[in-house]
């Protein structure tokens, strides 16, 4: 894989794992009430950052898709759902329960194995 390849890509896992981040801070902000809430979150900042993110990531996507065949491009876009997962843990103290941390050890040795012979 090119380096530029690697670049894009893992600019791709950041910016994707911001997003989700933002998107799940806009989801639990404080309210009074569920209408007071949708208000709230849809006036958020971090929603607006989510959806920035996601935008960029949908155009590094099509970059890295320029780069890479899909087949390869998809087996290394799973690693983002471990970043968010990871992320996740890190900022929103969720559990990682020993299926899931089998999980992302699986996914990792995948795409270590599809970066490594693309």
């Amino acid at each position: 894989m090119s380096k530029l390849a690697i670049f894009i890509w893992l600019l791709n896992i950041i910016v994707d794992t911001l997003g989700h981040m933002a998107f799940k801070r806009a989801a639990i902000i404080e309210h009074d009430g569920e209408w007071d809430r949708w208000k709230q979150m849809l006036s958020s900042w971090p929603l607006m950052i989510g959806i920035f993110c996601f935008g960029l990531e949908f155009v590094l996507w099509l970059i890295l898709l320029s780069i890479l065949p899909l087949s390869i491009g998809v087996l290394l876009s799973a690693f983002n759902t471990v970043s968010i997962m990871i992320a996740g843990r890190i900022i929103f103290k969720e559990m990682l329960d020993p299926l899931r941390l089998v999980g992302i050890g699986l996914i990792t040795i995948g795409v270590m194995l599809v970066g490594g012979y693309a």
